[in-house]
Order: C-alpha cells, then sequence, then structure tokens
C-alpha cells in the first residue's frame, strides 16, 4: 500500500500561499497562518487556526506549537527568520518570485505538492484570461506614464509583476522596478500617473502629505488629481488576487475608460499651479 505524503497540517507564512491554497480548495489544510492571511482571506480566520508571524519575523517556537507537517513562506524575508523557519524542522517551500511567470509556476508548484495540479492550472488559466482580457481593451488607448510605489521611506518602486501589470492595464511604468529611488528622479520623469501601495498600509496611505513633502506638487499626475492609493495587497501579493489588483491598476491608469473598484482612493483634490504644456 502506498502512503500518502500530501501535506495534512500547512502553516502558511504569507498571505499568498493562504490565498493560493484557498483558490485550488485546500484551505482546510491550513492549520497556521498571518493575520495578513486573514485580512486578504477572511475564510482562513475561522476554524481556529492559529495566527502566527510572517515570513519576515517568523518564530520557530510558533510554527511548531501549529504541529505542521509543512511549511510555506514567500517574499520578503529576512536571514533571521529563514534561520527561524528552518530551525522549526519542518518540511519547507519557499517562494520569491519576481514576474508573472513565476507566480503561476509557483501557484503550479503548490498545486502539485497539494495533489491539485489540475485545479492550480484552472487558477492560472484564469488569471492569465483576465489579464489578457483587459490588455486587449486598453491595446488602442493613451499610454501614460504611471509611478508605482510599495514604500515611502525609502522611495522603492513596485516589483516587476506590477511593472507587468501596469503595462497591460495601458500604462508605461517608469524608474526600475523594485529598486530604490530619489524622489528628485521620479519628479523629472513627471509622472501622469501616481500610484502608492505601501506594504502593511492597506488605503492608509497619505497622498496629499506625500506629493507635497516630495515637491511632486508640479508633476502632471498631481495637477489632473491622478495620484491613488491602491489596497496593497492587491499588488504586493503574488497570488491570484493580483487581478484586483490590475483592475484598480486600470481604472487609476483611464478613469474615462475603466470604472473604479474596491479597494482605490483617489488624492482628495487636483494640487493648483500654471500645469504643463
Amino acid at each position: 500500500m502506498l502512503s500518502d505524503y500530501t501535506p495534512q497540517r500547512v502553516a502558511c507564512l504569507q498571505p499568498s500561499a493562504t490565498v493560493i491554497l484557498q483558490r485550488i480548495g485546500r484551505l482546510d489544510r491550513v492549520v497556521a497562518c498571518t493575520k495578513y492571511c486573514v485580512e486578504l482571506c477572511p475564510e482562513a480566520g475561522r476554524d481556529g487556526r492559529l495566527i502566527i508571524a510572517d515570513s519576515w519575523s517568523a518564530k520557530s517556537e510558533q510554527i511548531r506549537a501549529a504541529q505542521p507537517d509543512f511549511v510555506i513562506a514567500s517574499v520578503p524575508y529576512q536571514e533571521k527568520s529563514l534561520g527561524e523557519i528552518l530551525k522549526a524542522g519542518v518540511r519547507f517551500l519557499g517562494l520569491a518570485p519576481r514576474t508573472l511567470e513565476e507566480i503561476y509556476a509557483d501557484i503550479a508548484v503548490i498545486a502539485g505538492i497539494m495533489d491539485a495540479a489540475q485545479r492550480g492550472q484552472a487558477v492560472i488559466a484564469s488569471m492569465q484570461e483576465e489579464i489578457e482580457a483587459i490588455r486587449e481593451e486598453a491595446r488602442h488607448l493613451k499610454r501614460p506614464r504611471v509611478f508605482c510605489e510599495e514604500w515611502g521611506k525609502p522611495l522603492i518602486a513596485s516589483q516587476p509583476w506590477v511593472a507587468e501589470l501596469v503595462e497591460a492595464a495601458g500604462g508605461r511604468m517608469i524608474g526600475r522596478p523594485g529598486a530604490q529611488l530619489a524622489v528628485e528622479s521620479v519628479r523629472d520623469e513627471d509622472p501622469e500617473v501616481i500610484i502608492a501601495a505601501w506594504c502593511g498600509a492597506g488605503e492608509r496611505v497619505p497622498l496629499e502629505k506625500i506629493i507635497e513633502t516630495r515637491g511632486w506638487e508640479e508633476t502632471r499626475a498631481a495637477l489632473s488629481g491622478q495620484v491613488y492609493c491602491i489596497r496593497d495587497e492587491f499588488l504586493n501579493t503574488p497570488a491570484p488576487t493580483l487581478t484586483c489588483g490590475l483592475r484598480a491598476l486600470a481604472a487609476a491608469i483611464h478613469p474615462e475608460h475603466f470604472p473604479p473598484t474596491n479597494g482605490m482612493r483617489r488624492i482628495a483634490r487636483a494640487t493648483t499651479g500654471q500645469g504643463k504644456q
């Protein structure tokens, strides 16, 4: 008789893992997850699951307390937290995607491990179809310059997969994805759309303050009022929820063509100024 080596008790240290397991029908195997997992996937907060620290601040004793037979973690990490995960002595899958293709591959890997390969392929296909549908709708629209940031101090541009989504939504990302930038360099590129999706900030980014303190009042984005906060989980979580971020990006980049969505907020008013000719 063959043994079943499929994980039965999974600890998820990042929301991306929890969302993927939910989408492939394996959330019932999750015995522990983070508070951020519950924020993005409320279903994960039920059934007495333990709430533990994430990949950035993992604690080996918390992991062991859940008695998992498998741990899934994903970016971002700290060296110390990786040591804590390994110290727990449980099978460990560590993910570090940068592009959409790598995210699709991670979904396929998790689905394969969990004996849900067919469901994994269906999730990937659904993401790809939605991205291509938005891309096709935006194909003939003007392509404004877009700056998208995942952190404000220091200023860090959003990840490569976000740049891909910006392109699909009909924009042109400025700045090197994932890189730390000077506020002056962004100002000099004069973005037509500015989007802030700060890790852990939800929809609470102080848009008016960052425009004023960075001296971005004369950018085209600020003058037209095309400055937005998008819920960070929709852009910073490498999971199927990125399609929610894509719809928000499309609405921010082309508000005349795409309707606003949940999880996005626009600056209260455009800045005053002479404008750009």
